[in-house]
């Protein structure tokens, strides 16, 4: 289905998924604005059911305006939408490699995000301090203020949702490194993690980074300490729009990197036993998803969410065909992922 141009959509600085599809627009050559504040209620845009940024303002079926959110399925409606400058792979065992790495950035990535945002003293200051006034940057002094104080305790009470606590914050910290490392090591490689072109998990890795390497300073002190090529890639993707990409430059199937079977490492070392203690959870209606996470302990509240992401990754995997799903095991083989599709 054909979309209009320019698109609507309301977002903030501060939020990783907005920068996401900002990039992903810019790469794309797709026209949009961009809203902030109160402006798509001046316009008379409806809300969404779930306040969720960046929101899209899109004709239904019916060709009526409804808000819509979520960045993964906001992508691929792109890629139905407008054929220039994919950021899906046509190879489908790329695309479902790129579709895993996609999931950890917007669903492992976001805890490391959230965690320093609002577990470190100068990192919730300067979130406090910031973030109202990207919302209105005229507002008085003490309304701004209040509000940062406000905004501070309702985020800080909001920790548990995505599992960041005394117990969790030694994982969420050192999967951050070791992502940082592994990142580094595979852009000395290639220039993206799909190859010479971004995929779509790049920019999920993207809208994380953007936070943690650019604005909250403890992650951002991490980052330049260990993978100052990390905080220089960030910038980079920031506007691709110059780029100039070919369908050579997608990596191949038969030519998987190190480089990249590392972040999958990584990825069946922490996201998987996330995600499938959390659909144990679930499934069994307790109220506590406690387990192991590279050894040490992990206790959060159950996240309905990513019960959702657990069951997409699975649908993706079982439409594949034989062959494909054959490569996809064998690249994923030993890496821990293989675990999401056989437990």
């Amino acid at each position: 289905m054909s979309l209009p141009t320019p698109l609507l959509l309301r977002g903030a600085p501060g939020s990783p998924y907005t920068r996401k599809m900002l990039a992903v627009l810019r790469y794309r050559h797709i026209p949009y604005e961009f809203l902030q504040g109160d402006a798509p209620e001046k316009r008379g845009l409806p809300r969404p059911k779930v306040q969720l940024l960046p929101t899209f303002y899109l004709p239904n079926e019916r060709g009526e305006v409804e808000a819509v959110v979520d960045s993964t399925p906001l992508i691929r409606r792109f890629e139905a939408a407008f054929p220039q400058r994919r950021v899906v792979p046509a190879d489908p065992v790329v695309e479902f490699l790129d579709y895993l790495l996609e999931d950890f950035g917007d669903e492992w990535l976001t805890k490391a995000m959230f965690h320093y945002r609002w577990y470190y003293k100068p990192d919730i200051e300067r979130a406090a301090a910031i973030l109202p006034r990207w919302r209105d940057l005229t507002a008085p002094e003490a309304e701004a203020l209040k509000m940062g104080e406000i905004f501070a305790e309702r985020q800080i009470s909001r920790l548990y949702v995505v599992g960041s606590n005394d117990t969790t914050a030694p994982v969420i910290e050192a999967s951050y490194k070791r992502v940082l490392d592994a990142f580094k090591a595979h852009l000395e490689q290639r220039p993206f993690l799909m190859g010479r072109r971004p995929g779509a998990s790049d920019f999920g890795f993207y809208g994380q980074l953007t936070q943690l390497t650019h604005f909250d300073p403890t992650p951002m002190e991490v980052t330049l300490a260990r993978a100052p090529r990390v905080f220089a890639w960030v910038d980079v993707v920031e506007d691709l729009s110059g780029l100039d990409p070919a369908e050579s430059d997608w990596m191949a199937r038969d030519d998987i990197p190190g480089t990249l079977r590392a972040l999958l490492k990584e990825v069946g070392r922490v996201y998987v036993p996330a995600l499938l203690a959390n659909a144990a959870a679930l499934a069994s209606g307790s109220a506590e998803v406690r387990t192991e996470i590279d050894g040490q302990a992990w206790v959060q509240q159950p996240f309905p969410y990513q019960g959702k992401c657990l069951q997409w990754l699975r649908e993706k995997y079982a439409v594949l065909r034989a062959a494909d799903r054959a490569d996809v095991d064998r690249i994923l083989a030993g890496t821990g992922c293989e675990r999401l599709f056989t437990a």
